[in-house]
């Protein structure tokens, strides 16, 4: 259970991290490029700590397709970005891909 905490907790930085790079403008602001530094930084150390317990390709597979959908939402409400029905119906795959991956994979880290 620690190692999806730990995924967890990377998922979120890494989401913060991406999410406050539209805001660095060309490394001109540094308060969302320390976010930025800081964020990747802490994202990787976690996603380091989840593969002591989760396999790599479950953890990575978590990892990016939760991220997409979360920068993805993100972006929508800080950016009011665009997401247009193909983007919601990819956005509804990779979630349904990382629900099949959580219950039927039997190499989920349990």
């Amino acid at each position: 259970m620690q190692g999806y905490v730990f995924l967890a907790l990377a998922i979120i930085a890494e989401v913060i991290a991406t999410t406050a790079l539209k805001s660095v403008d060309g490394l001109n602001k540094p308060l969302p490029l320390l976010l930025v530094v800081v964020g990747y930084a802490l994202a990787f150390a976690m996603l380091a700590l989840v593969m002591r317990s989760i396999p790599v390709g479950v953890a990575y597979a978590l990892w990016s397709g939760l991220g997409i959908v979360l920068i993805s939402l993100a972006a929508w409400l800080i950016y009011g970005q665009r997401l247009d029905t193909a983007t919601l119906l990819g956005m509804a795959l990779i979630i349904s891909g990382v629900a099949v991956i959580q219950l039927f994979s039997t190499h989920n880290g349990h």
